[in-house]
């Protein structure tokens, strides 16, 4: 997961007025719907959710990473209260994406999903079959806090709260963090982890995994923190905000000139009746 596939993808929501015209009024009734904050996530979302609780539960996350996702959120809330208002222009003219990638991104986001997400996942729950602590516990601050930043650029991608400098801070900000725990990760399986003299083939592979994996995930953030979100992600979010708002200033000063004029126009009418 290159921490901003979902914070860059538009939402897509179904065409309700071609759909609602096609089909009976039977089957519109039947259409289950669910209330509540539960009922607008999606699959990945509620699986997200899930990973978090057991993750939170497990008392393998230090108390610093538990805390982050709130006081990050926190900030956010912050930024887009009081520093960078949104303008209510991204939802509503239906375009959320700051970042339109092509193939060769696409693939960039693929790799980093496999790398930051399935194989960590794979390694956190093979250290619980092989009993290996020290491997569950290295790696799960890392899959905690990202799947909490995919949960929350989900979520903040489909609100009109939060305008385009505030969501590509989500990837950021929980990028910088994960660093650091990778950091902790690769300290883990390369210094403090030592294999026995008799290790057989099966446990050397396995510590090599993991201090591969390890390594691979350092490399991949610290290229998607300094080469993407910083230099190309940010700047353009950041672009696109301040051009919506020029946009509706100016706007608002023609509709204010012509609001005027028409007041002018008005007595001058009068006078001719």
């Amino acid at each position: 997961m290159s921490g901003v596939s979902l914070a860059v993808a538009p939402r897509s929501e179904p065409d309700q007025t071609s759909t609602s015209a096609t089909k009976p009024p039977q089957q519109q009734e039947q259409q289950p719907v669910v209330g509540g904050v539960m009922g607008s996530l999606r699959v990945i979302e509620l699986q997200l959710v899930a990973f978090i609780m057991v993750f939170s539960a497990s008392g393998l996350v230090p108390l610093l990473d538990l805390l982050f996702p709130a006081l990050t959120t926190a900030y956010l809330l912050a930024l887009a209260r009081f520093a960078f208002p949104s303008h209510g222009t991204t939802v509503s003219s239906g375009s959320q994406e700051i970042f339109h990638g092509r193939k060769f991104f696409r693939f960039y986001v693929v790799v980093g999903t496999t790398i930051g997400l399935f194989l960590p996942l794979a390694y956190v729950l093979g250290g619980f079959a092989r009993g290996d602590d020290q491997a569950v516990r290295s790696a799960t601050p890392h899959l905690f806090l990202l799947s909490f930043q995919i949960l929350t650029e989900n979520i903040i991608s489909g609100l009109s709260l939060f305008s385009p400098p505030v969501r590509a801070l989500v990837p950021l900000l929980y990028t910088v963090r994960r660093i650091f725990v990778i950091l902790d990760w690769v300290n883990d399986v390369w210094v403090t982890k030592t294999l026995p003299a008799n290790a057989q083939l099966k446990d050397i592979a396995w510590c090599w995994f993991g201090r591969g994996l390890a390594v691979a995930n350092l490399v991949y953030f610290s290229i998607n923190l300094f080469g993407f979100l910083i230099p190309k992600f940010l700047p353009r979010a950041f672009e696109r905000y301040f051009r919506d708002r020029d946009e509706i200033h100016a706007k608002t000063a023609e509709d204010k000139q012509s609001a005027t004029i028409n007041t002018k126009s008005q007595p001058r009418d009068k006078k001719a009746d």
